[in-house]
């Protein structure tokens, strides 16, 4: 056999003449990410009438004087104090600051015995950048409510994963805090409810509901921890210390202003990284304003993205919660264990996510 045809025939087989070997076409390879370390999980005091909550920027600058006037505010009519972190008002290029300020705002805030709660003024980006800054030390010896969402998704897995500690996917300051939201903000952080999360079912002027409504892509029931969040900002953090553990876990994922291609790809990430093989169920959130992009159907729709990357898992999973960029949302807790039902399109909190 000459050393063409020979080398032809190791191919076929898979190997190669440097002695690696070849997966067949399809075949599965080993998980790419080592499995991570669940802390045990670790609960904040509840919210009470009259505590202080410190606002602070992780992520991105704000620019004008009247969304912090709002954000205090909205605190008040919470029945909470608001106090405002010294480089909450900072600006570095698109950011609240320096990596260096806003860490250390999110210590300041935690070491404050008079400070009850943390809520983030906005997302944006550049929560990451600070994550490497943060004493997760004295997060776990003086554990408190952590709330935001969208860029602030990098913040919330971080301190869940490092610390074992119930943060919330939930809106932030400069959100609209309608009845909904507010309601929803109340039962899981004032009144500790071990909350079942259920989508409003309003039909306005229709025959039928129309908005939020639940597609369940594999029906079934799953238990596990929450993790999750903005997808672009989860991916990102891919490979790093900072991603909770998905083993067994129910992973919920929110997207804005992402075209579809972009999704398909961020997914791939989570898949190549091991790290949708782990899951016991999947909670599909809002992606909103994800097209084709150019008006263009060349491209996958989102349906057939989430069938691909979703279907084949063999876990629970339904699409429509009202988690993400959307006016109406649940505060959503991250590390706690909750029981998921892709048929109705519940979450259900196990245990009360603060104590």
């Amino acid at each position: 056999m000459t050393a063409t045809l020979r080398r032809r025939a190791l191919l076929r087989q898979g190997v190669t003449l440097t002695g690696a070997t070849l997966l067949p076409w399809g075949a599965a390879p080993a998980m790419a990410q080592t499995a991570v370390t669940r802390l045990p999980v670790l609960r904040a005091p509840r919210l009470k009438p009259g505590d202080t909550i410190g606002l602070f920027s992780p992520s991105g600058a704000t620019y004008e004087r009247a969304p912090f006037e709002q954000a205090a505010e909205v605190l008040a009519a919470l029945g909470f104090q608001a106090r405002e972190a010294p480089n909450a008002r900072a600006r570095r290029g698109q950011h609240a600051g320096s990596a260096e300020q806003r860490a250390a705002d999110l210590n300041g805030l935690i070491a404050d015995p008079s400070v009850h709660g943390l809520l983030a003024v906005t997302g944006g980006s550049g929560a990451n950048r600070m994550l490497p800054l943060i004493d997760y030390a004295a997060i776990q010896r003086q554990p408190k409510v952590i709330a935001g969402f969208s860029d602030v998704t990098a913040l919330l897995n971080a301190v869940t994963a490092r610390t074992g500690l119930v943060t919330f996917h939930a809106p932030v300051a400069v959100s609209e805090w309608n009845a909904f939201s507010v309601a929803e903000f109340r039962a899981v952080l004032i009144d500790a409810e071990a909350r079942t999360l259920r989508n409003a079912e309003d039909r306005g002027d229709h025959l039928i509901v129309k908005a939020h409504r639940i597609q369940t892509l594999r029906p079934g029931t799953a238990r596990g921890p929450l993790v999750g969040g903005n997808l672009a900002v989860l991916t990102s953090m891919a490979g790093s210390a900072y991603l909770p553990s998905f083993d067994g876990a129910i992973l919920f994922l929110e997207e804005i202003n992402e075209y579809i291609y972009r999704v398909d790809r961020m997914l791939s990430t989570l898949k190549l990284m091991g790290a949708l093989d782990r899951l016991a169920g999947v909670v599909i959130g809002a992606f909103s304003n994800c097209g084709p992009g150019d008006g263009n159907y060349g491209t996958l729709t989102l349906d057939e993205v989430f069938d691909d990357w979703f279907g084949a898992l063999g876990v629970p999973v339904y699409r429509g919660a009202m988690i993400g960029h959307i006016r109406k949302k649940f505060t959503v807790p991250v590390g706690l264990p909750v029981e998921m039902d892709a048929g109705a399109g519940t979450i259900r909190l196990l245990t009360p996510a603060v104590r």
